[in-house]
């Protein structure tokens, strides 16, 4: 019989700490005597006190290890529970925000894709913004362990092919958690205090410098403003360029290089396949830029760089509207949206190292029609990839078409034309941020979307976070009897 007590206890003992964390929005609007404080106690205590029986009523249960049924289920029940109770401030503070909006918005900053409902956003109290930061802040480090250990002790997407990889401890799922998490969020939190010096430095007050600290490492992109980074262009922009690429590597490798081995960025092909691949986009950007309008280079440059690096890193910042870049840069944006950073990072999409592997398969495959009766085997950073690793791959590959094509033509159901519906699904699966066209794209928001898109929307998030294959076990037959 499936015993779910484990899983509830896990679940229970996150939303308790999602509670507490609402105090530090409650003590910024008690600063600023907006107010609004009295939302975050409301919720913090409503939160702390449900994740905490919850906790109590399934500690008999707890054992050491997790079965591969009470994995799966904890790893979708997380992402479905913790935007429930992030939503509570959004329905109970200023913004007034009805369920379906204040979920979307919290679902999308659990998930770190950065889509937002909310409008007026230069207005709303300090609380509500740090709030909206603190949910992708906590999202990236939660997806890092997530795409640490869980997806690849499930196999799903070839996630297989990175099993402990700098962690000796193979045995059971929480303990193995709890010492990489341990080792990650001091990496991450060093980063995201970097991060924050740094924008202070080049202008931003100390509080936009810390929210947008929270959101740049955690490759979020929610702002404290309704035109999203084009409040800050110049030095800004580079700082935030090489932030949200720091936070598109594995932090596997900087748990690694603080152990002494300086050479692994560079040794690692998945690292030098994202950054090479930036590279030749920055360049084609800007150029084209140069050639069609009448930029000057170092601003093409950097337009260019940091649009670029926030939409392929899924943070979806905006400094321009790029919508208004001719339709050879908006497929551009389209189209690298759909690429991602590298695997056990921040970022989201399909990720880099899955079309590696691809093209690794594609190559074998074509060298067999050559050599028939040649024997070849893909490899992937010097090592032979199994037959296991590329169907996963292969599969994750057709599921992830399938979702988008299906969720698109749910989209344009409700009523919505075809750019922003399938600019919408894609940007919710990868986890991207902003869409294309005028309603969702860099210059507008989904406020004005049905409930019934919300609702798709929000689900293709959290589909996308979890890698796809996550969520869909979950719902098949052969799962529950296994």
């Amino acid at each position: 019989m499936f015993d779910i007590r484990p899983v509830a206890y896990v679940i229970g003992l996150l939303v308790a700490v999602l509670g507490a964390t609402m105090l530090l929005p409650m003590l910024v609007d008690l600063a600023e005597a907006r107010g609004e404080w009295h939302v975050f106690l409301q919720s913090s205590v409503l939160t702390m006190f449900s994740g905490g029986l919850i906790a109590l009523a399934s500690a008999n249960g707890v054992k050491e290890g997790l079965s591969i049924q009470q994995t799966f289920l904890l790893t979708t029940g997380v992402w479905v529970a913790l935007p429930i109770f992030g939503a509570i401030p959004f329905v109970l503070g200023e913004t007034e925000a009805r369920f379906v909006d204040a979920f979307f918005e919290a679902m999308s900053g659990l998930t770190t894709t950065g889509s937002t409902v909310f409008t007026g956003l230069d207005e709303l109290p300090k609380g509500i913004l740090l709030w909206r930061g603190l949910l992708q802040w906590l999202g990236g480090i939660g997806i890092i362990v997530v795409a640490m250990v869980f997806l690849p002790e499930l196999r799903i997407g070839g996630m297989q092919i990175f099993r402990a990889e700098a962690f000796d401890t193979m045995g059971k799922i929480l303990p193995r958690a709890t010492e990489i998490a341990t080792s990650i969020s001091t990496i991450y939190i060093a980063i995201t205090i970097a991060c924050a010096t740094s924008y202070y430095i080049v202008g931003m007050n100390f509080f936009d410098a810390t929210v947008h600290a929270l959101t740049t490492v955690s490759t979020g992109g929610f702002s404290n403003y309704d035109a999203s980074f084009g409040m800050f262009q110049g030095p800004a922009e580079y700082v935030a360029s090489v932030f949200m690429i720091c936070a598109a590597l594995p932090f596997v490798r900087f748990v690694q290089m603080t152990k002494g081995n300086y050479r692994v960025f560079w040794k690692d092909t998945q690292i030098r396949a994202f950054l090479g691949t930036i590279v030749v986009l920055v360049f084609v950007t800007a150029f084209t830029l140069t050639q069609i309008f009448p930029h000057h280079p170092e601003q093409a440059l950097r337009e260019a760089l940091f649009n670029i690096v926030s939409i392929m890193t899924g943070t979806g910042y905006a400094s321009v509207d790029y919508m208004g870049w001719g339709p050879f840069l908006i497929s551009v944006f389209f189209f690298i949206g759909l690429i991602g950073g590298c695997a056990g990072s921040t970022s989201c999409s399909i990720k880099i190292f899955r079309y590696q592997l691809l093209f690794a398969s594609i190559k074998v495959q074509l060298r067999k029609i050559r050599s028939p009766h040649g024997v070849f085997m893909p490899r992937y950073d010097g090592r032979p990839v199994g037959d296991d690793v590329l169907n996963s791959v292969i599969s994750f590959f057709v599921f992830f078409v399938i979702s988008l094509g299906v969720l698109s033509v749910a989209l344009g159901m409700t009523g919505l034309d075809l750019i922003t519906s399938v600019s919408g699904a894609a940007t919710a699966l990868a986890n991207i941020g902003p869409g294309l066209g005028p309603e969702i794209g860099p210059a507008g928001n989904f406020a004005g979307l049905n409930d019934t898109a919300k609702w798709m929307l929000a689900i293709g998030m959290l589909l996308g976070r979890l890698e796809l294959l996550a969520v869909y076990a979950i719902f098949t037959v052969n799962f529950w009897r296994a």
